[in-house]
């Protein structure tokens, strides 16, 4: 079952693979995004996955480029960094999702 996380305000969901594959489906117009860096993501990804790397100095600014009206569905390796990044940009007013568990929870 999910978990789910009280930001403030705001709060996201940690979905695990099935809930976060299945919930990204049915989800019109959502954005799957990994977080890792380019390096990790040139290694292999979520096919339809955009790639903005948490570590870096510019992911916020990167973000806040995007449509807050969408909905996010965000991972990294483990679901640690994507958790992070869910935290900062659910404070920033947007509807993001976390991949507990990382790429490796995806369903194949």
């Amino acid at each position: 079952m999910f978990n789910l996380f009280s930001i403030g305000t705001k709060a996201y969901e940690n979905l695990d693979g099935r809930e976060f594959k299945e919930k990204f489906t049915a989800t019109k117009d959502a954005v799957l995004v990994d977080v890792r860096t380019a390096g990790e993501f040139s290694s292999g990804n979520i096919k339809g996955a955009k790639n903005i790397d948490f570590m870096s100095a510019s992911f916020k600014d990167q973000f806040l480029k995007l449509d807050k009206s969408k909905e996010y569905f965000l991972y990294c390796r483990s679901g640690n960094r994507s958790g992070q990044a869910c935290n900062i940009l659910s404070k920033e007013g947007y509807k993001v999702y976390n991949l507990d568990g990382g790429i490796g929870a995806w369903p194949r």
